[in-house]
């Protein structure tokens, strides 16, 4: 290669606009709680389908949905057609999106705080962070990240929302399989939006 062509190369590689990396885990997580915020504080003009609406596409972005629909499954996943996984990922997505829309439903100057990141050997990423509450004591919520995307919540620090959700799932399937899980999702999202 001559200097020319070395240079040349050198410039466009220099010129080129640089590849758009995606947000620290830490402001995936920032993201999510501005939004809980946002929705706490507007929690009555929203109404809880407003408020669904509203987290539906930040939720989307920040959790890999699809990923924790598999986890919380668990083994019985892999024996299950195409169609109920799909169906499970819906139902799964629509409940738990219902469930904060719900749960967020009022501001009492609470506040988020991020506390730090640990990475783990496996490549996933723990956020660690606190709802300051005014009048009660603070509670500790670490999401692990995965490629970029939540995929646990660890209530108290420990408790991983996911671990729970497993052995729920496991009774239901065990009585009446995929449809049977898809059915309940659904009827605990109407539960959850009816407000």
């Amino acid at each position: 290669m001559t200097r020319r062509t070395l240079l040349a190369a050198s410039l466009l590689l220099l010129t080129r606009p640089a590849l758009a990396e995606g947000p620290s885990p830490a402001g995936v997580v920032d993201r999510l709680h501005a939004t809980l915020l946002d929705l706490m504080r507007n929690a009555r003009s929203l109404g809880v389908r407003g408020r669904e609406q509203r987290l539906r596409p930040v939720m989307q972005a920040a959790f890999n949905l699809a990923a924790m629909t598999r986890i919380a499954v668990g083994p019985p996943w892999t024996g299950l057609p195409e169609a109920q996984q799909q169906a499970l990922v819906a139902a799964f997505s629509d409940w738990s999106i219902a469930t904060y829309a719900s749960r967020f439903d009022g501001f009492g100057g609470e506040s988020f705080e991020t506390l730090g990141t640990t990475p783990r050997p496996n490549g996933d990423v723990l956020v660690n962070t606190r709802l300051n509450r005014p009048s009660d004591a603070p509670v500790l919520l670490n999401y692990l990240l995965r490629d970029g995307r939540i995929v646990d919540v660890y209530l108290t620090g420990t408790i991983s929302e996911l671990a729970s959700r497993r052995a729920e799932f496991t009774a239901i399937l065990r009585e009446g399989g995929a449809d049977r899980l898809v059915a309940e999702l659904r009827r605990r999202t109407a539960t959850a939006l009816a407000g």
